[in-house]
């Protein structure tokens, strides 16, 4: 795990803490045991133009928008980032990341790389923490251990995740997903550092270093 915590947030400010990595990692079993573990935490809820499902709500797994009403945030610089995912759009809206942290909540989003250098464009202060696999070999295992995806699938996200894999010394933080165990703490580790840190308010002297 390496470790880099030196953004400035304004005094009070909640903490926006990205978790991104190749695809099969194990990010999304990372992020629960982290807002399990850490009440204080919310989860950063994304926008989409899919339709909701059942047992789905609004504001709590995703807010919905349709395609006119993500048109007007794509044009009007209402989303940090946006992708196209099989033919529906997700985004993360910055006025709710903003509002949030200005109140001084703490938020933690799960996303891909491209996403979070989007993000991290935007508000540099946010922390990023990739999640890595051991090696190409083991994150192939994973891969098809999930028995989701056919070979060709499968190859697409390793050419893709070994690009990713090159981005690490972008992140302020990364943690090897070698054991689940072990990876959780470091990432509860690393959150409850950047939890705890007392940045000093605007005017006032800080650490220059």
């Amino acid at each position: 795990m390496t470790l880099n915590l030196k953004q400035k947030t304004k005094k009070n400010q909640g903490r926006f803490f990205i978790i991104s990595g190749p695809s099969g990692v194990g990010k999304g079993t990372l992020v629960s045991a982290a807002v399990e573990a850490l009440p204080q935490l919310a989860l950063s809820v994304s926008a989409t133009t899919r339709a909701p499902r059942p047992g789905d709500e609004e504001g709590v797994s995703y807010h919905f928008k349709s395609d006119a009403e993500f048109d007007e945030l794509v044009k009007h610089g209402g989303l940090l980032e946006w992708a196209e995912v099989h033919g529906r759009r997700y985004g993360t809206l910055s006025s709710e990341v903003r509002a949030a942290l200005d109140e001084g909540r703490d938020l933690i989003l799960e996303i891909d790389p491209q996403g979070c250098e989007q993000i991290k464009a935007q508000l540099p202060e946010a922390v990023a923490i990739f999640i890595a696999p051991p090696s190409l070999a083991e994150l192939k295992k994973r891969l098809e251990g999930r028995a989701t995806e056919d070979a060709a699938s499968i190859e697409r996200r390793l050419r893709t995740a070994e690009v990713e894999m090159g981005m690490q010394n972008r992140y302020n933080v990364v943690i090897v997903n070698d054991n689940q165990h072990e990876a959780t703490q470091s990432l509860l580790e690393v959150i409850s550092a950047g939890l705890s840190e007392q940045a000093p308010a605007d005017g006032d002297p800080g650490d220059a270093s």
